[in-house]
């Protein structure tokens, strides 16, 4: 026992103990700041399990009964048929209403307009040496949508999609800290404190039950390969619109939509085995990850200070920034900046908008970006 033990322990590498670190960040992150905590804690915990010399959690690899248990989550889950994350859509479509997009429709253009930075961090990721798959893959972190990321990643085989899933679920963490920081960079106070009328009027059941149905024609339509995303976000607005599947409605917005994010958070952690993270490559990725980020929340702020241009109702720019897919923290972020500014001004209605628009647009792109890369 005590030679089993001292082997063990001789085992362990310094790599192990930066992603023991790195687990524990992520854990003091979920607990103490309260960043998603329900996806933060069972991948900083994951991290320091898989990263255990021995690890039953990862298993001997020597045939399928040899696989641990996380092991085998990521290879069914994940790797063999992207289940987990498509299934995730299903929950996040059920918690969705798109009222306040149907009520002013021009926030459509918001959500696409702030896809800008995965087109530019795929370019530029490209011209740096890294192969289109691979670029494809990090560009698309920009979207703060970890389901597409991990999608884009394992349809399009890139050889870092350990980094690739855990940085899209950090940035999406991350949405309170770096978001207000580059809206105040793009806008200025008196941009910051432009009032917005929200029409109330009520959107007719039979267009809420219309809308999921042709989202996913038209979707299918411009790019079939996003239909795995978009046809599951569809489908769970359709149980929830429906009217007569309220108690599965309310299933897939809670119950079931924790399980899978609670699974998937800790099968994610299979990709974070030391000699698979630890490396250089990492860093460069988060630099991406990031750079995708910023220029997401900076297109669709620009983008709205372009239609200001020519409307007579002026949009709040701040709502641009709510166009990316971190649904629904980047409305809340938004809405919190402009309490600050102003007390008696709210957005939320209108950021809300805007942030479910980007839920479609950064699953359809990723769909595009799936169909064109791969051919």
């Amino acid at each position: 026992m005590l030679d089993f033990l001292i082997e063990t322990v001789m085992a362990v590498e310094w790599r192990h103990v930066v992603m023991w670190i790195i687990g524990g960040i992520l854990i003091y992150l979920a607990i103490k700041k309260d960043m998603e905590p329900a996806l933060l804690l069972p991948m900083g915990f994951g991290a320091i399990l898989v990263n255990i010399p021995g690890s039953a959690v990862i298993g001997s690899g020597t045939g399928d009964e040899g696989l641990g248990i996380i092991t085998s989550l990521f290879n069914v889950g994940i790797e063999a048929s992207e289940a987990m994350p498509i299934l995730l859509f299903i929950g996040i479509g059920a918690m969705i209403d798109f009222g306040p997009l149907l009520t002013n429709p021009k926030l459509f253009i918001l959500g696409g307009a702030a896809q800008l930075g995965i087109f530019i961090t795929l370019i530029f990721a490209a011209i740096i040496g890294f192969p289109l798959n691979d670029a494809a893959s990090i560009a698309i972190i920009g979207a703060a949508d970890g389901p597409t990321a991990i999608l884009v990643a394992t349809e399009l085989v890139s050889n870092y999609l350990g980094p690739i899933m855990v940085v899209a679920y950090s940035y999406m963490a991350l949405v309170p800290i770096i978001q207000p920081f580059v809206v105040k960079c793009c806008t200025s106070k008196k941009e910051r404190r432009i009032r917005m009328h929200y029409n109330a009027k009520q959107i007719g059941k039979l267009t809420r039950i219309l809308f999921p149905i042709v989202v996913t024609l038209v979707a299918g339509l411009i790019a079939p390969d996003s239909l795995s995303l978009v046809g599951m976000l569809m489908f769970g607005n359709l149980i929830r619109e429906c009217g007569v599947l309220k108690s599965l409605s309310d299933t897939a917005q809670n119950a079931f939509s924790n399980i899978i994010t609670l699974l998937l958070g800790i099968t994610i952690s299979f990709q974070m085995q030391a000699e698979q993270f630890v490396q250089w490559q990492t860093l460069i990725i988060m630099a991406l990850g990031l750079f995708a980020f910023v220029f997401d929340t900076v297109g669709g702020v620009m983008c709205a200070k372009l239609m200001n241009v020519f409307s007579k109702n002026k949009i709040n720019p701040m709502v641009g920034a709510a166009g990316i897919s971190a649904f629904p923290m980047s409305a809340r972020v938004i809405e919190k900046m402009c309490v600050k500014e102003d007390p008696s001004n709210h957005i939320l209605m209108h950021a809300v908008g805007a942030n479910v628009s980007g839920q479609i647009a950064s699953a359809t792109i990723g769909g595009l970006i799936i169909g064109l890369v791969g051919l």
